[in-house]
């Protein structure tokens, strides 16, 4: 079913679709939790048809719908460039968002039991933002990046201000092959006095991929403790990467 465009306010609730009752199936079934609880990261095929891939790319070109272009290099970031939507997102990038918080919040908040740390997240997108916006972090956050041939994405973590979400969310527009090579996600994880344990995560069009945006749980001898992750992109070789991506706290 393709998407249409129609704009959805922050904290808004999308009409559900043929699409989304899906994505929810695809969801349910990849029992995300495990996952993320055994590899730090977790994929989900085919959260997105490659029809919806495409419409969601040719955003890329259409400045009135984002607030902000990032050209990495300026910055030290890696090369390439970024865009941050404005609100109200589009339809198909506000449902996404929507969706996949709520599974994601459960997750969050068996972490934080499991650390002993009191924060908990609410059941509902629209008042998560809503804490976000009274500590004044109100800028959308969700951002579309483009990578050309020898571009690639330094090490990094989304941190935009006091509330941060701990999980985040990374489609993969473009198809591996066909339109670009190389460019693979990288995610690393350093655990207290061991290096640095390294993965490279294949994704194919449509799939997305959920990783910690700095700090996960992991089972040692005394209990639970943090281990700390950094994401990032390899170098294309050839060709045209896009990727969305989704990121829960909004930034200051």
């Amino acid at each position: 079913m393709k998407p249409r465009f129609t704009a959805v306010a922050s904290g808004g609730t999308a009409p559900r679709t043929e699409s989304s009752g899906r994505r929810a199936e695809l969801l349910e079934a990849a029992d995300l939790g495990a996952a993320l609880d055994a590899d730090g990261c977790a994929v989900v095929k085919g959260l997105l048809s490659a029809e919806q891939c495409a419409e969601i790319a040719s955003l890329y070109d259409r400045d009135e719908r984002f607030r902000r272009r990032v050209v990495m290099a300026s910055f030290g970031y890696g090369s390439g460039e970024y865009k941050y939507f404005a609100y109200p997102l589009p339809e198909v990038v506000a449902r996404l968002r929507e969706e996949l918080y709520a599974p994601l919040a459960a997750v969050a908040n068996r972490w934080n039991e499991r650390l002993s740390i009191e924060t908990r997240f609410p059941g509902t997108l629209a008042a998560w933002l809503e804490r976000c916006r009274r500590a004044g972090q109100m800028r959308p956050t969700p951002l579309l990046l483009r990578y050309g041939p020898n571009d690639y994405n330094c090490l990094h973590q989304d941190i935009y201000g006091e509330h941060v979400f701990p999980l985040q969310v990374a489609f993969l527009l473009s198809a591996p092959g066909r339109d670009f090579s190389g460019g693979e996600f990288v995610l690393t994880e350093q655990r207290p006095r061991r290096q640095s344990r390294v993965e490279v995560v294949p994704l194919a069009q449509g799939d997305g991929v959920v990783f910690p945006v700095r700090e996960r749980p992991v089972e040692g001898k005394r209990g639970f403790h943090l281990v700390r992750l950094r994401h990032g992109v390899s170098r294309v070789r050839a060709g045209q990467r896009l990727t969305l991506g989704i990121i829960f706290h909004d930034a200051r």
